[in-house]
């Protein structure tokens, strides 16, 4: 019975704690340079499958990510306005894609709105985009062990969480150097005002 406890106690923590740790972070992020992998994975919710999208510019440094029900250019241009406002990414030169018809109209459609220039190039080749795509693994490992998730909301806090951990542990950090776990353990007790 005291498991059970605890694993609900881990559950509410991670839902809580997750995205206050993502929405703290990001102030803190370092700036990614302007060559960027876009891709998408499957995470299962409630046993279906859902979409997670996800970029990383060309040295592997996580742009952003977001979760939706569907796969399509609309998805992909929600994606894609994510990613464009947030403070650490560049404006990008050239966007890596796969060969998924979604993309290209995404990139007309934000062309269209003036939030991509004329000049910023889509490639649809798939070998270049090995880098996201060895990324994903990361998240692949931690859903798989839980099944999945039993709802939308609690996939998209606890990725939020997954996410957030994996750019710090790849050192995307202003303050943190890859690999530099005690640096890790004071920068976050310093986000959240913990006394050591």
């Amino acid at each position: 019975m005291g498991w059970i406890f605890k694993s609900v106690s881990i559950y509410r923590w991670v839902q809580h704690y997750a995205p206050e740790l993502d929405k703290r972070c990001r102030p803190h992020l370092r700036s990614t340079n302007d060559s960027w992998r876009v891709d998408e994975t499957y995470i299962k919710v409630k046993g279906s499958w859902k979409y997670l999208y996800r970029a990383v510019d060309s040295d592997g440094s996580t742009l952003d990510f977001l979760l939706t029900a569907k796969r399509d250019a609309k998805a992909a241009g929600r994606f894609f306005r994510k990613s464009l406002s947030a403070p650490h990414t560049q404006t990008p030169r050239v966007i890596t894609v796969d060969h998924n018809a979604a993309y290209p109209a995404a990139m007309e459609s934000l062309k269209a709105e003036n939030r991509l220039p004329e000049g910023t190039e889509l490639r649809q080749i798939k070998y270049l985009n090995n880098i996201v795509e060895q990324d994903h693994r990361f998240i692949k490992r931690l859903s798989k062990p839980g099944m999945g998730f039993h709802s939308f909301n609690s996939a998209r806090r606890t990725l939020r969480g997954y996410e957030i951990m994996h750019m710090i542990r790849k050192g995307q950090i202003q303050e943190v150097a890859r690999g530099a776990v005690a640096e890790r353990v004071k920068f976050i007790e310093r986000i959240f005002a913990v006394a050591a």
